[in-house]
């Protein structure tokens, strides 16, 4: 993988390495982690809206219990009868 530059000020420069070291890594590397946790931070966001979009169509829920009837959680009027 080719190397590249990133031009930042020097306060933010001194931030990032002051917090990289504190993690034990080099700036490299905890830049590296940074970039794939934003990634999946977007990824995350991105499946949360779809996933309230399909919650919110009406038999969402009997639909996915039917499909998956061993998946299902018990109802919550058998989980009081249990308690």
């Amino acid at each position: 993988m080719a190397d590249t530059t990133v031009k930042v000020d020097t306060a933010t420069r001194d931030r990032l390495a002051a917090v990289a070291a504190a993690r034990g890594k080099s700036v490299r590397a905890f830049l590296a982690d940074v970039a794939l946790q934003e990634e999946n931070q977007l990824r995350l966001s991105t499946a949360t809206e779809v996933f309230r979009e399909v919650t919110r169509r009406p038999g969402a829920a009997e639909a996915f219990d039917a499909a998956f009837p061993d998946e299902a959680p018990a109802s919550q009027d058998a989980a009081r009868r249990a308690a």
